[in-house]
């Protein structure tokens, strides 16, 4: 059953039990106005109770949980999950976004309260704690109660995974508290010990969640296969961060990796989307607002005008960012070789050229001045030329490198003039799962052509490329210093362009693979030598700095500014602070290392 159809007695429940709740998880919440004896009876008070815990992922109010999406109207400025990206070196912010140039330019200050970097929703652990203390008063049998338990725990593994990526010990609340609990005074759990309970809460999830909840594949409930995605996304992190930064048993969650990612990939219902057109596939998908029949998409969150919108269509068209140099230059060319090895490329001082003889996906994420008007000009923006920089007027970009994966023309021209978009967010996708198992196959030394050919090789036979050979890995030269071998390159390379623009991964990635020197490089644009700069700004109204590369200018939207010259301080900036407000509450929580 939707979640939608129970939502008005959710928040009537919800409201008696958690009126006095706020972020803090310190608060304790009076359980006086609800009878336990006389609501824990059937699958749907187990239902309805559980509805809750959505809600609250969702709720963008602060920061967005795991399942925020966008932020309603306004909010979806700075409270996107495409935003994420902006901490990393895939996309350079626009306005309105200090907090992630800040941290991407590595001079973020330890805030004083939860909100900065998200140390909260500790409501979200006092409500599934309450469900896992209750469910077994229902007269219901051992399996239909596991199944809200699977739930439950799911989210809540899900949950601390996030947490522990963020902030590497965090306490773990596992019970219900009450006033004499020593979690109320106690220091951050180990981070081993937490993971160590996340893997028993997802691997419970995945063994008792059903692999239908019979809601139609609408924006429900997640189904046991998006819980082996999570599994697998949680499972990498902690292996990959274990094996790079010097911990114990990495074996064993790279090995969890693997196995529920190929139990979604041999088992499930899901595939990717294709319909044979590698010109759109890439893209397509992401731009649409219903995704019910989506073969790809396993998790959604769906928008309307008359119940929770956003704006974000209106920040990719009107002032979003855009990507870097460093970004676009990833993409292969057509033989599957990189830039800098293949005979195909053209090099960048044709703006144009860099699109030719390129992976497909690259013209589907970059727009290509041939197709403003099939895909810009719906927006309002109709008589404008493209590349358009700041100063320039309406509908700039920070890098000359405007990002089009999810810009929607009508949604956008609806986004700017109503100021209302209903583009879906899209929280967990089919193609995740291979780029998760090929990536802990080859981390563990065992990939196989054969597991390439069930995971990369899918991703590229969607765009149209060449297929990867186990035994022909190129050697990119700008990746020789990485210290890991060209295979893993090759693998990283393909996520950095099957997952940009959806979420914090590029960020989460360089953090876990020891990678964090790579945010010290600028953060460029397009070329702007003087061919560049007069025939797409013959006014020359574009109010840019630029940076030499080689002798060749680059648009550098940082110059001149505190975030010109990026730092990420290994022994620092792995892990984001503690707030102020916590340590100040609980003496026994120690700050993160030299922070």
């Amino acid at each position: 059953m939707k979640k939608y159809i129970l939502k008005a007695s959710t928040v009537i429940f919800a409201f008696i039990l958690f009126s006095s709740c706020n972020d803090d998880f310190l608060e304790k919440y009076p359980l006086d106005e609800i009878s336990n004896e006389t609501y824990w009876n059937t699958k749907n008070d187990m239902e309805v109770y559980n509805n809750y815990f959505y809600e609250l992922a969702e709720d963008n109010t602060n920061v967005p949980l795991f399942l925020g999406g966008h932020g309603e109207g306004y909010g979806s400025a700075t409270q996107s999950f495409f935003n994420n990206d902006y901490f990393s070196d895939n996309l350079v912010p626009g306005i309105r976004h200090e907090n992630f140039k800040n941290t991407r330019a590595g001079i973020h200050t330890v805030p004083t309260d939860p909100v900065s970097f998200g140390y909260l929703g500790w409501d979200f652990i006092r409500a599934i704690n309450i469900g896992l203390a209750n469910y077994n008063r229902a007269d219901e049998t051992q399996a239909v109660i596991n199944r809200y338990a699977g739930e439950a725990r799911l989210l809540r593994g899900w949950f601390y995974s996030e947490k522990v990526m963020k902030f590497g010990n965090v306490h773990w609340i596992g019970e219900e508290l009450d006033i004499d609990s020593e979690e109320l005074t106690s220091a951050r759990t180990p981070r081993e010990e937490v993971m160590d309970s996340v893997l028993a809460d997802l691997t419970f999830a995945c063994e008792n969640i059903p692999e239908d909840w019979g809601d139609g594949h609408a924006p429900g409930r997640i189904d046991r296969w998006g819980a082996l995605l999570v599994k697998s996304r949680a499972c990498l992190y902690e292996g990959t961060w274990r094996k790079y930064h010097g911990l114990s048993n990495y074996e064993e969650w790279l090995g969890e990796a693997v196995s529920a990612a190929k139990e979604l990939i041999e088992d499930g219902p899901y595939s990717l989307y294709n319909t044979g057109n590698p010109e759109e596939d890439y893209s397509a998908y992401h731009k649409v607002s219903d995704l019910t029949d989506n073969p790809e998409v396993i998790y959604w969150r769906k928008y309307d005008i008359t119940n929770v919108y956003h704006m974000e269509a209106r920040w990719i068209a009107y002032h979003g960012g855009g990507a870097t140099k460093s970004f676009v230059e990833d993409f292969l060319c057509t033989d599957g070789l990189p830039i800098t090895l293949s005979t195909l490329y053209k090099g960048d001082g044709v703006y144009e050229n860099i699109f030719e003889n390129r992976d497909p996906r690259l013209r589907q994420t970059i727009l290509h001045p041939d197709d403003v008007e099939p895909i810009v000009y719906g927006s309002g923006a109709g008589g404008y030329t493209y590349p358009r920089l700041p100063g320039m007027g309406q509908y700039y970009n920070s890098t000359g490198y405007h990002t089009i994966k999810h810009w929607t023309p009508n949604d956008a021209s609806t986004g700017w003039k109503e100021q209302q978009s209903m583009l879906a967010a899209i929280i967990l996708r089919f193609g995740e799962a291979l780029l998760n198992y090929a990536e802990a196959k080859a981390e563990l030394g065992t990939i196989t052509q054969d597991d390439l050919d069930i995971s990369i090789n899918e991703l590229r036979d969607r765009a149209g490329m060449p297929h990867m050979d186990i035994n022909n890995i190129p050697v990119d030269p700008r990746y020789e210093n990485d210290g890991v071998s060209p295979l893993i390159v090759e693998i990283r390379r393909e996520r950095r362009i099957e997952l940009f623009n959806e979420g914090c991964f590029r960020y989460e990635d360089l953090r876990r693979w020891k990678q964090g020197k790579k945010l010290e490089e600028p953060s460029l644009g397009m070329r702007w030598d003087e061919a560049n700069s007069s025939r797409f700004d013959p006014d020359g109204a574009a109010t840019i700095q630029t940076r030499e590369v080689d002798g060749v200018k680059y648009v550098d939207f940082f110059s001149g500014s505190s975030w010109e010259n990026p730092v990420f301080d290994e022994d620092k900036h792995y892990l984001w602070p503690i707030p102020l407000s916590i340590i100040s509450e609980i003496s026994n929580v120690a700050q993160n290392p030299n922070w």
